[in-house]
């Protein structure tokens, strides 16, 4: 159970008044603190999306990324039950664990508007860039200004048996006829002591992304070493790249965001076939300032309709095929050269 926190005021005198502890008028209040300046919770915290709705149809009050590029889910108690508050929590937790590094900018972009994208204002708020990969683990906070002891007990199990991050902040209120309201914060259990729990005790972490040489080892594998190699220089020199453990993704910056625009899939890929690739046909075309045909007609073919992850959002649709020859691949690079210059 966190400890008590008391307050008293130095009066005239070295006389000590105790400044009593109200009832936080409304739990909103705290969100919309919280929001404005995270650093009441932690200084290694960004907002990225408030409200946040999940697919399962719940909505997130706080989604945060830390220095690391790991995201916290923060969850106001409110007047849920402990039961209520840990399931929704955990269930939000399940849908946070698979958000792509393009999926979480995207959301960070939309709600950040006018002071993002998020690369610039990571950069400005934790005076570092924004890591290669965003989302390499996930934590959870309950906030409240009261937490039930039931609630204690479900977090510290959940974190001393299994190693979750996941923890509780209680935020005390008090007023003052003289000098104001005050605000005091303590956490259910260090948060130093939950994330050594979570690294140590945990037997199914977040794999890591692979490395560029894996990935290459993996295209030579496969049969596709020679395309594989072709295809990533030559689109390197056109894009920013990173990694997942599965792709090798291409992105460009346009709209005011960083915005992944093909991927190569060794795994997916033999001497068959050829080298598979994802290619993000409705990006492209708004980046090229041309049609979705356009683009699609120096791809090879076949080609099949794609779509990550069933999302709904045209910007998420594009096509899947497979890279055969050389000159496949330097069909589509020379026609991305020439709309970019």
């Amino acid at each position: 159970m966190p400890e008590e926190i008391r307050l008293w005021r130095v009066e005239e005198g070295d006389r000590l008044r105790e400044v009593r502890a109200s009832k936080l008028d409304l739990e909103a209040r705290l969100e919309k603190w919280l929001e404005a300046d995270i650093s009441i919770l932690s200084r290694d915290l960004l907002v990225i999306g408030r409200q946040v709705e999940t697919e399962y149809g719940g909505i997130i009050d706080l989604l945060c990324v830390n220095p690391s590029g790991e995201l916290m889910i923060v969850e106001l108690k409110r007047d849920k039950t402990p039961r209520e508050i840990a399931a929704q929590v955990l269930d939000y937790a399940s849908w946070v664990r698979d958000l792509s590094h393009d999926r979480i900018t995207s959301l960070a972009n939309v709600y950040l508007g006018d002071r993002g994208p998020l690369e610039e204002r990571f950069t400005e708020h934790f005076g570092t860039p924004a890591p290669e990969v965003l989302n390499s683990g996930h934590a959870m906070m309950v906030v409240g200004s009261n937490i039930d002891e039931r609630t204690e007990r479900i977090i510290n199990y959940l974190s001393d048996e299994y190693g979750v991050n996941i923890n509780a902040a209680t935020f005390m209120f008090y007023c003052d006829d003289k000098l104001g309201e005050f605000l005091g914060r303590v956490f259910l259990i260090e948060p130093e002591a939950v994330d050594y729990k979570s690294r140590t005790k945990t037997s199914s972490k977040r794999k890591p992304n692979l490395t560029y040489e894996q990935l290459e080892t993996a295209a030579e594998e496969a049969g596709v070493g020679e395309l594989y190699g072709a295809a990533f220089s030559a689109l390197s020199n056109m894009f920013s790249k990173g990694t997942t453990r599965t792709t090798t993704g291409f992105a460009a910056n346009f709209n005011g965001s960083r915005n992944v625009v093909f991927n190569l899939l060794p795994f997916e890929s033999d001497p068959a076939e050829g080298l598979r690739f994802q290619a993000y046909t409705v990006r492209l075309a708004e980046l090229l300032s041309c049609s979705r045909q356009d683009v699609e007609a120096v791809l090879p073919s076949p080609c099949e309709s794609w779509v990550y992850a069933n999302e709904t959002d045209a910007t998420w649709h594009g096509c899947t095929g497979y890279l055969r020859t050389q000159d496949e691949i330097a069909k589509f690079v020379n026609f991305i050269n020439e709309r970019l210059q």
